[in-house]
């Protein structure tokens, strides 16, 4: 028997964790992290806790604000760790959070953090709906009340948008 894939599940399983460490190749020439890698490695991490969520596969329809904090060196450990905020219906977003390890200093600092909208596809590619999240912790719950308000902003954003 197929498996209900529209049950209601806890944000915890959704939770991912990628690590990058950092090459030559993913930076500028004065050994800083290119911005641009940053972001595909967040819709990567991103896309893990969609794909996890809804069991379905998934195309990135937004990526909010990103602010870079603290500079990435060559030879740092880039953690990322993604969870989804909240369900909308065929929609989800979803929070990544990135951090840099220096693993021989023993540091680490917060780099960034994202807020990213997937939409659950068929492999026709028409959407689908997605099983509601459950937050369960204080923190949880928050990030599920913010991305509710993220959510109003980004469609007032559209249609604006689209009455130019």
């Amino acid at each position: 028997m197929a498996e209900d894939h529209r049950i209601p599940r806890p944000v915890r399983d959704s939770q991912s964790e990628m690590a990058e460490i950092v090459l030559p190749n993913d930076a500028n020439p004065l050994g800083a992290l290119l911005g641009g890698r940053l972001m595909h490695w967040i819709d990567l991490a991103g896309a893990m806790a969609a794909h996890r969520h809804s069991r379905n596969h998934v195309v990135t329809a937004s990526v909010d604000h990103i602010d870079f904090l603290v500079p990435v060196r060559v030879g740092d450990l880039v953690i990322l760790r993604s969870s989804v905020n909240r369900v909308f219906h065929t929609s989800m977003e979803v929070g990544v959070k990135v951090y840099v390890e220096n693993y021989i200093a023993d540091t680490a600092q917060h780099v960034a953090s994202a807020h990213l909208t997937f939409v659950a596809i068929d492999s026709a590619g028409k959407r689908v709906p997605v099983a509601p999240v459950i937050p369960e912790t204080d923190e949880q719950h928050q990030r599920y009340d913010d991305a509710g308000r993220r959510r109003e902003i980004r469609r007032a954003e559209l249609e604006r948008r689209h009455k130019r």
